[in-house]
């Protein structure tokens, strides 16, 4: 599922740089691939941006209660 929801181009808008290991790893100072940064959050899921909100095909990595009322309503 991460695979389909991630954009490997804009990882910063899904890794939580807030995150002790963010830091530790010192992820703002790497260029991550897709594959490595999913596996990092398998790894410590708190290295997601969160709330994961869901809906359809659409999702929002984040507190951004703007971006939620333009996803699609069921």
């Amino acid at each position: 599922m991460l695979d389909r929801l991630i954009d490997g181009d804009h990882l910063e808008d899904f890794l939580n740089p807030r995150s002790p290991r963010y830091k530790e790893l010192e992820l703002d100072r790497r260029k991550l691939s897709k594959a490595e940064a999913i596996d990092l959050i398998l790894e410590d899921p708190n290295l997601m941006r969160r709330p994961l909100v869901l809906s359809g095909s659409k999702a929002v990595f984040g507190f951004k209660p703007e971006e939620y009322e333009k996803l699609p309503r069921r």
